[in-house]
């Protein structure tokens, strides 16, 4: 078949499964636009027609659009909302001028009598109220005249790119969802929206300059003097994609099955076998899931970027761990389906999202195994003498589905695969979940058989594509003709998130048979599986089901060598660590010890201890260089032990820390862990003299149950030993060189980068002293920009019996003797360490006379931002020392609040010693801070995602 007969043939019947459809659902809306693109103000300006046709058993008197477009156009709207809970900046600093909006000029009937309408809260729906009800079965059409601004693409992939592209996508009003309720979902930037099927036709202008890329069918591009003039169709769709380059990036690509528009290319990899690799990725397309309704497909790179594969995505380019080929089939394969299944499969994208996961990521780990069943995780990296002997490098490409989903599991911080789709974590709405689910589907086809699930998969598409769908039609499909029971897929490794975790309690051998006692460690009634291996190779398997506490079965005694619970890691299990036992004798059952360089994944048959290397820094040790031991996995575990021996260059001497921790969950939100720790550490704080730490601890967690909240609050039970000793030419300490202090804090923490609030109560008692004292801190970003920051903090003596200020509450410069901060040179107090600063205590700038008090303390700190990251601050306090009058001390000056927390400049100008600007030495009053520890500065990256 030549190509233009080849896709006159794919579009006559595209056009014929597209009337199969209609004709078996609802009567069908009509949506007429005409639209044109004004280039220079990156304005649309669009007239539509939209006759809305009442297929419900409800009379209705208003009407719901879509508007998402609009939800760009400030600071309030859900979507700034939501990056704002995201550590996003973006769209709340944006100039108006950068922002999307649409604005409404015209709203009528078809009697040309005026629609009313009104914005949500949200701002990006918009409610119509008719001036006469529509019936069942009647319909009205609606005449709008507006114009939509196009955001920039700095906060989504959409809008205008600065080279001049276009992607627009959610740009013109579309109906809700009515089934009885009305769907009304605001935009949060998670790719979700919900929206009645229509049938569109769009007269679009756009400038010449320009080629056209759509989801739709282009039925003719013209040009004119200065623009073109193109004829979009959909025929049951959804919404209309347009993407508009300065280049040619589009090529369209007719296979055996479907016909394709894609941008996705690859330099290294020969465009004649990426239409090669085109062809084999639709034919597998439509083999496991069926004919593709429309004319055409768009497979773009925004789709990709938007919805990547998590590690393909993640080195840069010039490291390239897979083949081009792989890589290649790979990216389109991931953006195909989920475009085949968002244009087809009508759920709603915000409460059933898993669904469409499911099918997608398991036709994936469908396709590798496939076609590319040695594909390892780490691709050629896994060849490289010092990376193979990772486990991480001998984990199969398929591995990662459970890895991923764990690695949120392990934290605690995993979530139903029914939670909605805007209260989910980013980690588990991008990444964990989505993996989890299409392991859900890979677990029963490995329990049922692969096959009843391939043809449950191909029925479900054929029976429900085009059509309004629930999940219950996709379980209701999965369990019609399955083998095996399987509700407890769907009322627990769906519905919640019991953890799945057994072991092989005792393997009693008889001549014939072997009797394997399982133990469930949860209580969580799943299928598990049991593999006897032999010489690394699988010789046997079985499934046990009903297992509630301990119980034990019989099997056929053959060449196995060992058992293994999950040995191909297809069910999502809390800890493997404790699943197999091997049969050669009591003393091979013992786990080998592994001492490994740098951290990896969990060998469950291996003891793992990890080395790598560590340096610190303060001006005493100088640069410390040494080596820390751990057993910390990449996988979070309970119980972690960390030893960082490390050498003090300048001291020529041993110094670092050790700590045990052990971690215990309780649950998901309340009051959700307890930790226990012990910690002790080691090092220098004046030259020759060394401090010495050992703290033991407990410590309770609380969280709210919207795991998508940065509220979290904690109680701290701890008690510090210190030991010291100073080199006696130095003088003698000012106390007693070894001490312990007792402390009770509780903290609360609303980390919010528009509203931040945090406050903690702290109570001491050692023998000579007892102390109280309160912090509070709030940061607000207005709407104009500017920011204020206020902190609060008050300290009382109960009893004080010290005879030096070692104790006292600090001014500007706490003594820490705690040991709780990280100051470069705790001791000094002169040259540049002594300008480093830490926000504790009195929070004071500048270095204030009889900077101690050690009676109470109250002090306030305030600053506002000028412009961008230039503030003003100042500081008042009082402060009392025994047997004195309370003094009243002020500062004020200049900070550059370059990353809050984390790196910050004082400028102080006026305080209680005058004008300190116009003093001698000023560069010695300018204060600091500086945070060097990579795991706090990761923290910055993190709180994204978790």
């Amino acid at each position: 078949m030549d190509r233009p007969a080849g896709r006159c043939f794919l579009l006559l019947r595209a056009g014929f499964i597209a009337l199969l459809g209609i004709s078996g659902v609802k009567a069908q809306h009509t949506n007429n636009i005409k639209a044109t693109l004004v280039e220079e103000s990156k304005v649309l300006e669009i007239q539509q027609e939209f006759r809305y046709v009442n297929d419900s058993k409800d009379t209705l008197n208003v009407l719901y659009f879509n508007d998402w477009n609009n939800a760009y156009s400030d600071k309030n709207t859900a979507l700034a909302r939501r990056f704002a809970e995201e550590f996003n900046r973006s769209l709340h600093l944006a100039k108006d001028n950068e922002r999307g909006r649409t604005n409404i000029l015209n709203s009528s009937n078809e009697v040309f009598r005026n629609v009313t309408f009104e914005r949500l809260s949200g701002k990006d729906l918009v409610r119509f109220d008719l001036d006469r009800p529509i019936a069942p079965g009647d319909s009205t059409t609606l005449f709008l005249t507006y114009t939509v601004k196009l955001p920039p693409n700095k906060y989504t992939p959409y809008g205008y790119s600065p080279r001049g592209d276009f992607y627009l996508k959610d740009w013109y009003l579309t109906p809700a969802v009515y089934d009885g309720d009305w769907k009304l979902y605001s935009n949060k930037n998670l790719e979700d929206l919900y929206t009645d099927i229509s049938d569109t036709q769009i007269n679009f202008i756009f400038p010449d300059s320009l080629y056209l890329g759509t989801n739709y069918v282009d039925m003719s591009v013209s040009a004119y003097p200065g623009g073109q003039f193109a004829t979009l169709r959909g025929v049951q769709r959804k919404n209309c994609d347009v993407i508009l380059n300065r280049s040619r990036p589009f090529k369209k690509h007719l296979t055996s099955t479907l016909f394709v528009v894609t941008d996705i290319q690859s330099r290294g990899y020969p465009e004649v076998l990426q239409g090669i690799s085109i062809d084999r990725i639709t034919s597998f397309i439509h083999e496991n899931l069926g004919d593709f309704p429309y004319e055409q497909l768009l497979v773009s790179e925004i789709d990709f970027d938007k919805n990547p594969l998590y590690g393909l995505n993640l080195l840069p380019s010039f490291i390239r761990p897979y083949e081009e080929q792989f890589q290649f089939e790979l990216k389109f394969l991931k953006t195909a389906l989920t475009s085949y299944m968002r244009e087809t499969i009508f759920l709603d994208p915000r409460k059933e999202k898993w669904v469409s996961d499911a099918i997608v990521n398991y036709l994936m780990i469908r396709y590798v195994e496939e076609y590319y069943p040695d594909q390892k995780l780490l691709g050629k990296l896994a060849d490289i003498w010092p990376v193979k002997r990772f486990t991480l490098a001998q984990m199969d490409f398929n591995e990662q589905y459970s890895f991923l989903y764990m690695f949120a599991a392990r934290r605690n911080t995993d979530q139903p695969l029914v939670t909605s789709n805007d209260s989910l974590i980013k980690f588990n709405q991008k990444i964990a979940n989505t993996y989890k689910a299409g392991l859900g589907m890979k677990y029963l086809a490995d329990y049922l058989n692969q096959g009843h699930i391939d043809a449950a998969i191909k029925e479900f598409y054929k029976t429900y594509s085009l059509q309004p769908v629930r999940a219950a039609d996709f379980e209701k499909t999965l369990k019609e003709g399955a083998p095996k029971n399987i509700d407890w897929f769907f009322d627990t490794y769906v519905a919640t998130t019991d953890q799945i975790d057994y072991k092989i309690k005792k393997v009693e051998k008889t001549p014939d048979s072997l009797y394997v006692t399982l133990k469930n460690k949860t209580g969580v009634e799943v299928p598990i599986s049991l593999f006897g291996i032999a010489e690394d190779s699988v010789v046997s398997k079985y499934w046990f089901t009903g297992v509630k506490g301990t119980a034990q079965f019989a099997i056929p005694r053959g060449t196995e060598e060992r058992l293994v619970l999950n040995y191909d890691q297809n069910i999502p299990e809390f800890n493997q660590r404790d699943n197999w036992k091997t049969l050669g004798g009591f003393f091979s059952g013992n786990k080998k010890l592994k001492i490994q360089f740098f951290r990896d994944a969990e060998n469950p048959y291996y003891n793992q201890i990890f080395y790598m290397p560590v340096a610190n820094f303060n001006i005493y040790d100088g640069i410390s260089p040494g080596l820390r031991l751990t057993n910390k996995t990449l996988l979070q575990r309970p119980f972690v032990f960390d030893v960082a021996p490390t050498y003090a260059t300048r001291e020529r001497a041993l110094v670092g820390n050790a700590s045990l921790r052990y971690q215990h969950f309780h649950g998901k939100s309340g009051f959700y862990v307890t930790n226990y720790s012990l910690r002790g550490s080691t090092s220098h704080f004046q030259t020759n003299s060394r401090y010495s730490t050992l703290t033991p601890s407990v410590s309770f967690g609380w969280r709210p149950d919207d795991l998508t909240s940065n509220v979290r609050s904690s109680l701290l039970l701890r008690y510090i030993n210190v030991f010291r000793n100073i080199d006696p030419t130095l003088g003698e300490l000012e106390t007693d060189p070894d001490y312990s202090v007792l402390n009770l804090r509780y903290n609360y923490r609303d980390n919010h980068i528009i509203n931040y609030f945090s406050w903690f109560a702290d109570a001491q008692h050692a023998s000579d002293f007892s102390k109280v004292a309160l912090n509070v801190e709030y940061r607000r970003l207005f709407n104009s920009n500017r920011q204020l920051n206020l902190r609060m903090f008050g300290g009382l003596f109960l009893r004080n019996q010290t005879d030096s200020d070692f104790f006292s509450f600090a001014l500007d410069r706490p003594t820490d003797y705690l040991f709780d901060y990280n100051y470069l040179g705790r001791s000094e107090d002169s040259g540049i360490y002594s300008q480093q600063i830490i926000i504790a205590e009195g929070g004071f700038k500048s270095q204030l006379p009889d900077a101690f008090a050690n009676d109470w303390m109250l002090t306030g700190n305030a600053s506002f931002n000028l412009w961008r990251w230039i503030e003003v601050y100042g500081d008042i306090g009082f402060l009392k020392n025994t047997g004195s009058n309370a003094r009243f001390v002020y500062d004020a000056g200049i900070r550059l609040n370059l990353v809050t927390d984390y790196f910050e400049l004082y400028f102080p100008f006026y305080s209680n010693l005058g004008w300190e600007i116009a003093q001698p030495n000023y560069d010695e009053r300018i204060r600091f801070i500086i945070t060097i520890s990579p795991r706090t500065l990761t923290g910055l990256f993190t709180r994204r995602w978790f």
